[in-house]
């Protein structure tokens, strides 16, 4: 039996997991494996950093598929205007998803004493619970149920009768209601509305404050590419000393994008450098569209900055990251659904009034 295997999506899944690895004895670390989900995020050549890094025994790609790969599994997700039916189609999708998954999976889970997911909801979750195999997973992002309970928003109307299904493991649902779920690790379950019984707290400021010195080496060695490069980008320009951060998102198509970052920079880029961190998911070309401002490499996650010694910002701006990890700022802005009824009809993003609505 091998200890430990980690499936990740997004540079923050890996960014989390390296805090996890690192908060071990050092005699425990390099056991794990790492696994990076190519459903929805180029990782680039994070694979050969993070082999190199010493803090994996193996990091392994993972082509899992979306469930529109696979076109026999469309008469399943129709809505049937039943819910009887719509339920047995969803039992039927359940087991057929996870089967269709078997020849992308580039490892043995069973062969591991711990497995760890974030995002479960993702195919990975439905693949796991065909092969009854036990998983602990973990809050994709920083306090996201909060803001986005994705478990009761996708099962709104009869949630009880669903999550008691799902516990006997005919339909699944992820976030800690699959029968296979051992527990959802969360940052913070004070803040969290509605409980589920299998939520555990995990503090990652926790985690973040063990970190030496050489840990803190480790990661950005992981993460950034080219460090002296970004801290030279940083010393030149205009109003250098009055840095901004923007934190870019994935937000409406991409005209809307534009003209939402255009309106952020003008609130609050006057008399300052004005840098962009573009979400790894997001399409938008940010220094085609920004050629004046600094757009930053995509591809690390912002808590990485925490470490690169002297670096400090007057002010970083999200719309829905949350920045309560930031320390290099010395003010941290939200804008959050107010600023976003600007933009979209509020349906599409107050997704937890939703829920409430039901």
């Amino acid at each position: 039996m091998r200890e430990r295997i980690y499936v990740c999506h997004t540079y923050y899944h890996v960014y989390v997991t390296c805090l996890k690895e690192l908060a071990l004895p050092e005699t425990m670390r390099g056991q794990a494996t790492l696994v990076l989900s190519t459903l929805s995020n180029d990782f680039g050549d994070l694979q050969e950093r993070a082999q190199k890094s010493g803090l994996f025994e193996q990091v392994l790609m993972f082509e899992e598929k979306k469930a529109e790969f696979f076109p026999q599994l469309d008469r399943y997700r129709k809505d049937y205007g039943s819910l009887v039916r719509n339920l047995f189609s969803r039992m039927i999708f359940t087991k057929r998803l996870g089967k269709l998954q078997q020849p992308y999976v580039p490892v043995d889970f069973g062969a591991y004493g711990d497995v760890y997911v974030f995002c479960d909801s993702d195919p990975i979750g439905y693949y796991l619970n065909y092969k009854r195999i036990k998983y602990h997973a973990l809050e994709d992002g920083l306090d996201c149920i909060l803001y986005y309970d994705t478990a009761r928003y996708d099962n709104r109307g009869h949630f009880k009768l669903k999550a008691l299904l799902a516990s006997w493991n005919l339909i699944f649902i992820q976030n800690g209601y699959s029968k296979y779920c051992v527990d959802m690790e969360v940052n913070n379950r004070s803040v969290l509305k509605y409980p589920c019984r299998k939520y555990i707290e995990q503090p990652r400021e926790a985690l973040a404050k063990r970190l030496s010195r050489a840990d803190k080496e480790i990661l950005t060695r992981i993460f950034l590419k080219d460090r002296d490069r970004l801290l030279e980008q940083l010393r030149c320009g205009a109003h250098h000393e009055n840095r901004v951060l923007i934190l870019s998102e994935p937000l409406c198509d991409l005209t809307v994008r534009r003209q939402i970052f255009s309106d952020i920079i003008a609130a609050y880029g006057q008399g300052a450098q004005v840098l962009i961190k573009p979400h790894p998911r997001d399409v938008l070309d940010y220094r085609k569209e920004f050629p004046e401002y600094i757009v930053l490499d995509s591809m690390f996650p912002m808590e990485i900055l925490n470490f690169v010694e002297g670096l400090t910002f007057e002010k970083v701006i999200s719309v829905y990251t949350v920045t309560d990890a930031i320390h290099f700022a010395k003010e941290k802005v939200f804008l959050g659904d107010d600023f976003m009824d600007r933009y979209e009809k509020p349906e599409a993003h107050r997704f937890n009034e939703m829920i409430e609505s039901q």
